[in-house]
């Protein structure tokens, strides 16, 4: 799995703050890896300060493109389980959000859009068209899809 931060700037912007290069797989190695990963990405120096959202992806997820992380969202994460607000936790003076003037903290949240642990091997797989196949339906078709 891969640990994601984008924070939510104020003009609307999704950004990658740690930035491709220093994404890291972590693997899930036991049950609630995931979910640690994402809380320490959240409290480290890049992704803690002004931060709002930590998305943890499967390493099948490319981090950097936004329509693959929310796919995973809406598709491997469960609201009741993967999803922690931490409260006062440091942000800046900056930040719209923060408790107040004289005091710059804030509640960012933790996501696990991993396949869940115990569910791994069962979990069904990725259903996808081969790749000459896109490219051909996409020619066909390219005033109608995007990208």
């Amino acid at each position: 799995m891969r640990a994601w931060i984008a924070q939510l700037r104020a003009v609307g912007e999704l950004q990658d703050i740690n930035g491709a290069e220093r994404e890291r797989e972590i693997g899930g190695q036991y049950a609630g890896h995931a979910k640690q990963a994402g809380l320490i990405a959240s409290q480290c120096h890049a992704g803690a300060c002004g931060n709002r959202f930590v998305v943890v992806v499967d390493d099948d997820i490319d981090p950097s493109d936004m329509d693959k992380v929310v796919w995973a969202m809406c598709t491997r994460f469960d609201p009741r389980e993967g999803m922690e607000t931490l409260r006062g936790c440091w942000s800046t003076a900056l930040d719209p959000m923060a408790y107040g003037a004289d005091d710059p903290r804030n509640a960012p949240v933790v996501i696990d859009a991993c396949k869940p642990f115990k569910r791994r091997d069962t979990f069904p797989v990725v259903v996808r068209a081969s790749k000459e196949v896109e490219d051909l339906v996409r020619n066909k078709f390219p005033d109608v899809l995007p990208r």
